[in-house]
């Protein structure tokens, strides 16, 4: 997957449940639209999931402008110029390395 694909979808993106459900209860603080929007524009893309249905996904890891960490598993779907959010959070220190990278071993 190439971050260019989520580019391309970034104009076009939908929300499921779940995703709007973490954002409103994440234990860290409430993440905004506006911050998933930061966060995909600063983002990289630090895993994939090939395999996940219907649509292959990805873990983003981005900074908002107040230089605050989240994740965010997306789906692009490019042939519909749309990106699926399918959860975003903060990620716990205690789990993933300083940088939210990559988990903790």
């Amino acid at each position: 997957m190439d971050y260019a694909e989520i580019r391309q979808c970034f104009a076009n993106c939908r929300f499921t449940d779940h995703a709007r459900r973490e954002m409103d209860t994440e234990p860290l603080g409430r993440i905004s639209i506006e911050e998933v929007l930061q966060t995909l524009d600063s983002g990289k893309i630090i895993e994939e999931y090939p395999e996940d249905k219907p649509y292959p996904s990805c873990l983003i890891l981005g900074r908002t402008r107040a230089l605050r960490g989240i994740h965010i598993v997306c789906a692009p779907v490019p042939s519909e110029e749309r990106l699926i959010i399918i959860t975003t959070y903060q990620p716990d220190p205690t789990r993933w390395e300083p940088d939210f990278s990559r988990r903790k071993r």
